[in-house]
């Protein structure tokens, strides 16, 4: 075995206990301090693995617990678009007939009845054209899609299908162009109609008042001659009847393929075993 006495090598020191430097003594330090470095790089390695499964079990759970959220909603959604398709066929056919009728002689042809139990005769009359300026734009519920939209993109890739699909219903094209058809293009048509009504009927008129169905009835010679009204109600019938029920169907349909889509998964996904963070296959 080699002995140097009190060596003078700064490299020999570094190396060295006490006085003297050995071989031996530097192979078995040599040895301890590489036992101990691996030692503690496969801690600091299994540490950060630990902790970076951790994180991705943790988006999992997110993932899985929004996505059921998200489906809840989606039966609500579902309920929402078809109460909706049944309200737009009812308020189409109801102005349809309107227009159907705008050039018969009749002083009653603005005016509309429905079954009422509660009326004298068991009728309620109305005028079609007084709700003229009601409208309701499509507005499903999202609130839980605002919590899913707020995840990061390891989060969205966690089911990338999935996740498209629940971007594509509440952020995509079809629910883009069922808001602005029933929001700004039809409000367009009921400006026009209250423009007319502010800035010619009043002048011409001798009362003005849609609420009322006498004021249809005294009227409706000079209604009947309004061809802007007749035209713009033409209009409105139009959007309803070949942009937004069809869009309205379509959307429909995206909802309930979603629904079977993103239910498959929830189970697929719950019925996964792990032990603690690791996936048993």
């Amino acid at each position: 075995m080699t002995v140097i006495k009190e060596p003078k090598k700064w490299y020999v020191k570094l190396f060295t206990l006490g006085r003297n430097f050995s071989s031996r003594t530097f192979s078995d330090n040599t040895k301890k301090f590489l036992l101990n470095a691996i030692g503690l790089f496969i801690v600091v390695t299994f540490t950060f693995y630990v902790e970076s499964v951790g994180d991705d079990f943790e988006n999992r759970q997110k993932y899985l617990d929004v996505s059921k959220e998200i489906l809840s909603e989606l039966y609500a959604h579902q309920v929402y678009v078809d109460e909706y398709i049944e309200q737009t066929n009812w308020v189409t056919e109801l102005y349809q007939k309107q227009y159907e009728r705008w050039e018969v002689d009749n002083d009653s042809i603005f005016i509309d009845f429905m079954e009422d139990e509660e009326e004298p005769d068991g009728k309620y009359y109305f005028a079609p054209m007084s709700m003229y300026t009601n409208r309701d734009p499509f507005h499903p519920p999202r609130r839980n899609f605002t919590t899913f939209s707020k995840g990061n993109q390891d989060f969205f890739l966690i089911n990338p299908e999935i996740s498209n699909r629940i971007f594509e219903l509440y952020d995509g094209t079809e629910l883009e162009y069922l808001i602005e058809n029933t929001g700004k293009n039809e409000e367009l048509y009921i400006n026009q109609f209250v423009h007319r009504i502010a800035n010619k009927w009043i002048y011409v008129l001798p009362w003005v008042d849609i609420d009322y169905n006498e004021f249809w009835i005294e009227n409706r010679k000079y209604i009947q001659n309004d061809k802007f009204i007749k035209y713009n109600l033409y209009k409105r019938i139009d959007l309803w009847e070949w942009s937004v029920k069809e869009q309205l169907s379509m959307y429909s349909k995206t909802v309930l393929d979603d629904i079977k889509s993103l239910d498959s998964v929830i189970q697929q996904m719950d019925n996964e075993k792990y032990f603690l963070y690791w996936k048993i296959d």
